[in-house]
């Protein structure tokens, strides 16, 4: 008769105190344990309390929190005993990373698997942590599904440490009791992480990126402060969907609230997919048995052959440092917990090959006392992790640029538009220095002012998007295309002249501006960097007068239908929002459209005539 084989049989035969687990480890061999919050804590503890009895045992792992047991233990344990293997994309600057950073691996989260199936790296062990077996003994790998799959398909020994809090989490995370050596029966929470720190510039970053995030998007979020900040920013939004590293409490909170329902992604439609889990007890619960979520191994979450074949797909990631030509620097921080910076390539490669794909980078202009800027010349004894042509749109507390297809200086005078305004005059002479900007350019006053996002308004006419906005320094270039294409009486109208040439010098006063003494709108359509300006309005104040002229000029396909109405009740509001008395303009009689428009204030309006111009004048405090 043949011997059937159950497994809950198997199960009892494989049952270990922790204390003998360990027992089965030898000098010298290569153990992989699992990372972040899925940390089998009850094998580390036994793992460190029995290190005296190893040598060169060489611990492998992605690089985990900074409080967890693993990390703990490795600052304290005899480096003769454990050595470290993380896999990290960063550099080991940051003072908790650089005593240990010799055993930094530098490599790409869905290269990870590969390295550990093909046995370039074999493992002897894996420690692991799963949920308590099912019906049919199949136990899932909870909130750290990433690289240990890979893991424990591939060790020659497999200790698996059974929780019953463990949540089941569905997808491909699931692992048979045949498939391990040994289980240890431990209950005990998971490791947890707080909210992170709320930084007022980590608001101001995310009001600027949520305006880049369309509904219908699929998001990818690394961890921090930023990010739960853009999550919050979010909440109006409409059929958002997930592909992420890890789901978090700030991703749990959309989905309570309809904001994320994962029907527009184009692939694993109605899921929220991520390989791992970062977060409270809460986070944990709902992840349990939920059928709207799906953990996949690494290299299919951060497959950037996979990551593109969603819609809309928006990788959205925090970074430490960037230089002036874009190169981007993300290094370890306690409130990013450390394991977001893995992916980051992948999802930056990944996001950009999908259909109406955009990749982000956030920082926060200065770093946290405000003493150093992290827009900076050059990164120097920084590791690059994000290389310059692989940069799209950045983000900081002062705006947003698209350095794709920009050159070097196009990208040195965005990037210096964005930086903190006290540190833009040595970012500029720097730039300089490094030959990054022309020896024309010239540091003007206006430079220091702070972008007026509040000024900010997209508008839809007839199906197509329009966004009115404040003209920025990087705005040259297109200031003078929408110059070009006006039809040549629209010109004349404009400059009260003919006119054919508009040099670089004359447009720079119009893009860089203070946004109080002079301020220029512009309605622009298209994508953040690639913009068209079918219509600009702006004023220039006159000191001794207090009063401001304006001017405006609009496309010949888009006139008559309101753009320059609102740009000039946007110009009126921050007028008086900086004191200014009131507004002229110069003007021809025949020129009815701007006279028109200029009586659409809610002033008294005064008319003259000298010779062939005419003159308006609108005080807001209503005298004559």
């Amino acid at each position: 008769m043949t011997n059937v084989k159950h497994w809950p049989d198997d199960y009892a035969r494989k049952r270990r105190t922790a204390g003998r687990a360990m027992e089965m480890l030898r000098p010298g061999q290569r153990v992989f344990i699992s990372s972040s919050c899925g940390e089998p804590q009850c094998l580390v503890r036994e793992l460190a309390a029995r290190s005296r009895y190893f040598s060169d045992l060489e611990i492998v792992r992605v690089l985990s929190l900074q409080d967890a047991p693993l990390t703990l233990i490795a600052c304290q344990t005899d480096s003769r005993a454990l050595n470290l293997r993380s896999f990290y994309l960063g550099s080991g600057k940051p003072r908790a990373l650089s005593q240990n950073k010799r055993f930094i691996t530098p490599v790409n989260l869905s290269s990870v698997p590969r390295l550990f199936k093909s046995r370039r790296l074999p493992l002897h062990a894996a420690l692991i942590q799963v949920s308590s077996p099912d019906d049919f003994g199949w136990m899932s790998l909870g909130i750290s599904v990433d690289v240990t799959m890979a893991a424990a398909q591939s060790a020659d020994l497999v200790i698996a440490q059974v929780n019953p809090r463990m949540p089941r989490v569905l997808g491909r995370s699931f692992i048979h009791v045949d498939d391990v050596d040994v289980v240890v029966e431990c209950e005990e929470p998971l490791l947890t992480v707080g909210r992170p720190p709320e930084f007022e510039a980590a608001r101001q970053v995310a009001r600027h990126v949520a305006k880049l995030i369309d509904d219908g998007s699929t998001l990818q979020l690394s961890l921090g402060a930023t990010p739960q900040a853009i999550l919050v920013a979010l909440e109006g939004k409409n059929d958002l969907g997930v592909h992420t590293q890890f789901m978090t409490d700030g991703i749990m909170n959309l989905v309570s609230l309809g904001v994320i329902n994962n029907r527009r992604k184009g692939l694993n439609e109605s899921k929220c997919v991520a390989s791992g889990a970062i977060g409270s007890e809460a986070l944990y619960e709902f992840l349990d048995d939920n059928p709207g979520l799906a953990f996949y191994p690494s290299d299919y979450v951060n497959d950037p052959a996979i990551i593109a074949q969603h819609n809309k797909m928006v990788s959205v990631n925090v970074i430490m440092a960037l230089d002036l030509t874009g190169q981007a620097a993300a290094d370890a921080l306690p409130y990013n917990h450390f394991t977001g910076v893995n992916g980051i390539m992948d999802f930056v490669r990944g996001s950009v090959m999908s259909p109406g794909g955009k990749s982000i980078l956030m920082l926060p202009s200065t770093t946290l006392d405000g003493k150093a800027s992290r827009i900076v010349p050059s990164l120097e004894r920084m590791a690059v992790v994000v290389p310059r042509g692989d940069v799209h749109y950045v983000a900081t507390e002062y705006g947003v640029v698209n350095l794709f297809g920009k050159t070097l200086e196009e990208r040195a005078m965005a990037l210096i538009g964005i930086a903190h305004p006290d540190f833009r005059d040595e970012l500029f002479h720097m730039a300089k220095e490094e030959g990054l900007l022309g020896p024309g350019r010239t540091l003007h006053e206006s430079i220091f002012g702070v972008y007026p996002l509040w000024l900010e308004e997209t508008r839809d006419y007839s199906g197509q998007r329009v966004l009115f906005r404040p003209a920025r320094p990087v705005d040259e270039r297109l200031i003078q295309e929408h110059f070009y294409d006006l039809d040549r009486r629209d010109v004349f109208r404009r400059f009260m002249h003919e006119k054919r040439i508009f040099g670089r010098d004359e447009v720079a006063g119009m893009s860089g501006i203070d946004y109080v003494k002079d301020l220029t709108l512009v309605a622009v359509v298209g994508d953040v960097g690639f913009e068209k300006a079918v219509a600009m309005g702006g004023y220039y104040l006159n000191p001794a007068t207090n009063m401001a002229e304006i001017a405006f000029s609009v496309n010949r396909d888009w006139q008559r239908k309101g753009l320059s109405r609102v740009i000039l009740d946007k110009l009126a509001e921050a007028a008086r929002n900086h004191g200014i008395a009131g507004f002229l303009a110069m003007t021809t009689p025949e020129n009815v459209g701007m006279i028109k428009l200029f009586r659409t204030l809610p002033f008294p309006i005064r008319s003259t005539v000298e010779g062939e111009t005419m003159v308006l004048v609108a005080r807001f405090d209503g005298e004559p």
